[in-house]
């Protein structure tokens, strides 16, 4: 089974984990194998999956295109006179 896992775990360049390594071997290979042995076997034999999150950057205040138009976005309420500048 380790064997299998090493061949599978291989063939996606390192990147598949547990759960897929699992599906591969139950969908693909037509194994019967729990997903805690396929767990415990890669835990054990040190094949890791490859992580892919690396953080989200927060784009709520950067502009997406430059303003064109000189647009002023300030609140005035009714039938007040604005400031001099």
């Amino acid at each position: 089974m380790t064997k299998m896992i090493h061949r599978i775990h291989a063939e996606s360049l390192g990147s598949y984990g547990s759960p897929r390594v699992h599906a591969e071997l139950t969908l693909g290979l037509g194994e019967k194998v729990n997903r805690k042995r396929v767990e415990r076997l890669m835990r054990v034999a040190s094949p890791q999956g490859a992580y892919r999150r690396k953080g989200r950057r927060n784009l709520v205040n950067q502009a997406t295109e430059e303003d064109l138009v000189q647009r002023r976005f300030t609140a005035q309420a009714p039938g007040v006179q604005p400031k001099p500048s």
